[in-house]
């Protein structure tokens, strides 16, 4: 039984850091490497760094940073944009380190199945930021923006206490971005064709009046 709550805890967290990364990857720091240098968490050697002082100082910075740009319409489009390049490679491998020591074989599957899980979350932020960006009034942006803060500081205290229910809690979330994703991509479509069809008519040679 111990065995078996072992495993599940490994898969939770392991899974856990890569969903969460592909949110707010600097939350996810910031909230493994507080816990761990306040002794309310226990991370995998591998993993030590993140409760060194200066990477806490450096994620608390870039946090912030993000915290304010993630509510400017526009501006959280292009830095998701930049973030593709950062998130999903560091969501892979904080899921590898959970079980590095573990095994090599285990640790590359991680990185795998991690990297494949951050890019879906990333995917399904910033597709939601693209078409709420549409709507003229700031609001609904700044609402997101801090239910994904607090939902990535709770999804990963359920993953490290909780993490039955974080499996069984991320599995209907997968799901649900499998309903999603789709709906996400038909409406950027849909922008992208007004857009188009916007410049095309702004564009197009008026006749002169006789």
């Amino acid at each position: 039984m111990a065995e078996y709550q072992q495993i599940i805890s490994i898969i939770a967290l392991t899974m856990g850091v890569a969903w969460a990364s592909g949110i707010n990857l600097y939350a996810t720091i910031l909230v493994l490497g507080i816990g761990a240098n306040n002794g309310q968490l226990v991370l995998p050697d591998s993993l030590y760094l993140l409760q060194s002082p200066l990477v806490i100082a450096a994620a608390g910075l870039m946090f912030a940073v993000e915290f304010f740009a993630d509510k400017v319409p526009g501006v959280d489009s292009i830095w998701d944009a930049i973030h593709t390049f950062i998130r999903i490679p560091a969501g892979a491998l904080l899921a590898a380190g959970v079980v590095v020591e573990i095994s090599p074989a285990l640790a590359l599957a991680a990185a795998l199945v991690g990297g494949g899980l951050t890019a879906t979350t990333h995917a399904s932020k910033t597709g939601t930021r693209l078409i709420i960006n549409t709507s003229p009034e700031p609001f609904s942006n700044w609402t997101l923006s801090v239910t994904e803060d607090l939902l990535v500081i709770a999804g990963l205290w359920a993953a490290l206490t909780h993490p039955l229910l974080f499996c069984l809690l991320l599995f209907l979330f997968i799901l649900f971005l499998a309903w999603l994703l789709p709906r996400l991509w038909h409406g950027i479509r849909r922008l992208r064709q007004k857009i188009n069809a916007y410049f095309r008519h702004d564009n197009r040679p008026t006749l002169p009046k006789v």
